[in-house]
């Protein structure tokens, strides 16, 4: 079972139930997410002189929404992370209240945005104080909108080196098992986002009780150098749902399992198939978004000061072995794309003996 296919047999009733009010951005995720790897798309078609068998080939819809197009877009950016700083790593996650969610729904790119831009903040003004790393950080942090069964909750994962360079461009390391602490830290990020809201404003949308109330942020250290950004990179391209979870689809109820944060345990959720859409759709971003961004050492604008950090570690081997094996890799990649698919029964080459046209895309 697959979304597409709920999408196939329920999309048509959802859409003309609520389509007058989904954004388009909606409409785009169920049109791309049904079509992708079908004929719609266009592809080609393979055959084996061998043993005659055909094999067809089709398009992916590219979507960022689409659980069938995230695994090798994960692998890339995994291949571009290597060489990273051999320190340890930290996951932090950032999360906004319940008191705040409601906003969040109404208010997407703009409570996103500030989500982003206080929790770097915050994060990047602790840790630049002397007690506890004393520099400047580099940070890539991914945004987040669900639950494991699917319910709304917006929060931001980042992975951050444990260290930073200082005044005079010398790598400080942070402790093996800490990086800053966790509660002066929840106070400032949420100092932040209600200044951000006011200067929105969107203050007076939220709840009184949300600045009364303890935030969470929760800081956890993951490995050093590619073991962290592997422990990463699922965060990263990860979708609301992948179709490995759903079960079933029957007598108009979709079920799917999904693990317990409190317990481990795996569960199980039935819902319409009506709910099930709607949930997804839910966590589908606004167009345009960007949803994963770097900051501090880690910005694009900054490979310099990175450079000085992997020097200032002594860390030039780590990083000419990164980058033979990175073009080692890229020079495997050319010659698995030049290479002819190979036959699934016999494993005898296949010759292209037919393009399939796109049909064209379809409004949403």
């Amino acid at each position: 079972m697959e979304i597409a296919e709920i999408f196939g047999t329920h999309g048509a009733e959802y859409r003309a139930k609520y389509g007058q009010r989904m954004p388009r951005s909606h409409l785009r995720a169920m049109s791309d997410i049904e079509s992708c790897r079908t004929a719609s798309l266009g592809g080609q078609v393979y055959l084996c002189e061998k043993c005659q068998e055909k094999r067809y080939s089709y398009h992916s819809c590219k979507n960022r929404h689409c659980p069938k197009c995230q695994n090798d877009q994960a692998n890339q950016w995994l291949e571009a992370r290597k060489g990273r700083l051999p320190v340890t790593h930290f996951l932090v996650t950032f999360t906004l209240p319940e008191e705040l969610r409601a906003t969040a729904r109404s208010h997407q790119k703009t409570v996103y945005n500030i989500l982003f831009r206080a929790s770097s903040q915050a994060l990047q003004k602790l840790a630049l104080d002397p007690r506890f790393v004393g520099g400047r950080i580099g940070m890539v942090g991914v945004l987040h909108t669900w639950t494991r069964d699917l319910r709304y909750h917006p929060h931001v994962h980042y992975i951050v080196p444990g260290g930073g360079l200082d005044g005079d461009g010398r790598w400080r390391c942070s402790r093996n098992e800490f990086l800053v602490p966790g509660k002066p830290l929840a106070i400032l990020f949420r100092a932040k986002v209600r200044a951000e809201l006011k200067k929105a404003g969107l203050l007076t949308h939220v709840d009184t009780q949300a600045w009364k109330k303890n935030w969470v942020v929760d800081l956890e250290p993951v490995g050093t150098g590619e073991a962290a950004f592997k422990y990463l990179a699922p965060y990263i391209f990860r979708v609301a749902i992948s179709n490995n979870r759903i079960l079933k689809l029957e007598d108009g109820k979709v079920t799917f399992q999904y693990k317990e944060s409190a317990t481990n345990q795996i569960k199980f959720s039935t819902v319409p198939a009506e709910e099930f859409i709607r949930r997804f759709l839910q966590h589908v971003l606004p167009k345009r978004f960007v949803k994963v961004r770097y900051y501090g050492l880690l910005s694009p604008s900054n490979r310099h000061l990175l450079e000085q950090a992997r020097e200032s570690l002594g860390d030039t081997a780590t990083h000419t072995s990164a980058a033979s094996t990175n073009t080692s890799d890229d020079n495997s990649d050319a010659r698995q794309a030049t290479e002819s698919p190979r036959c699934c029964t016999c494993g005898s080459a296949l010759i292209l003996v037919r393009t399939i046209r796109r049909r064209g895309r379809q409004p949403p």
